[in-house]
């Protein structure tokens, strides 16, 4: 998990509120360590409360929290997996300017749901405002800060074959000067993900609530067969 998993500063914004649903997050992922999935829990700039705490060594029921790591794919290559926001200069010049982008961020999402009312009631389909405003600012921060060309070089200078991180909320696959750049997006509007293949493929997943029944049955399916197995 690529970090921002608890998103704090929302939480905060919230007066500390933590619903039933966040409960539920929490106890799915301990379910999967708990039946002996390797869950590695990679801090980010909306959990960095974590970080202090890293070099002292913390787990969460076999949930390791680290701030990045190495990854050995399928195909041999090395992989660092980092959240990014080491990385962008926003965030690290200058915290309170992505505070507010965040608080920004919130706001257009409230705008967003209004505005695709609208279109539905004129017989339009759903667009993102948010997600367009956002990859335009974004398009601009990595542009000054070379966000991509940042991790990019210092996996080269650390002999990586390529990185997996997210932060900037747009999910991606390409290379760049020899480095395998692997973006996994949000789970927030976007709602990507990576996948590794057993063939050594990776690929940009988007969930929707259209294919929500196949991927629980196929989870539900996949614990029968290793409750089967293990006995």
């Amino acid at each position: 998990m690529v970090g921002d998993i608890l998103d704090i500063w929302r939480i905060q914004q919230n007066n500390w509120r933590w619903k039933q649903s966040h409960t539920n997050v929490v106890r799915r992922i301990l379910g999967h360590a708990k039946r002996g999935t390797r869950v590695i829990y990679v801090a980010g700039n909306h959990d960095e409360f974590l970080r202090p705490l890293m070099p002292y060594g913390i787990n969460f029921g076999n949930v390791e929290v680290v701030n990045q790591f190495e990854h050995i794919g399928i195909d041999g290559k090395h992989y660092l997996v980092t959240h990014g926001d080491l990385f962008d200069g926003i965030t690290r010049l200058a915290p309170w300017i992505a505070f507010l982008g965040d608080r920004a961020y919130d706001f257009i999402l409230s705008l967003n749901s209004k505005f695709n009312w609208l279109r539905h009631r004129m017989g339009f389909g759903y667009w993102s405002l948010s997600q367009f405003l956002k990859g335009k600012v974004k398009k601009a921060v990595d542009f000054i800060f070379q966000f991509e060309k940042n991790l990019v070089a210092y996996c080269k200078k650390r002999g990586f074959d390529g990185v997996i991180c997210g932060h900037i909320h747009h999910a991606e696959i390409k290379e760049l000067d020899g480095v395998m750049y692997m973006n996994d997006g949000d789970w927030v509007e976007s709602c990507t993900a990576l996948v590794e293949h057993h063939d050594g493929r990776w690929e940009i997943i988007t969930w929707t609530k259209e294919n929500d029944d196949v991927v629980t049955h196929v989870d539900s399916s996949s614990r029968k067969r290793s409750k089967r197995h293990t006995r």
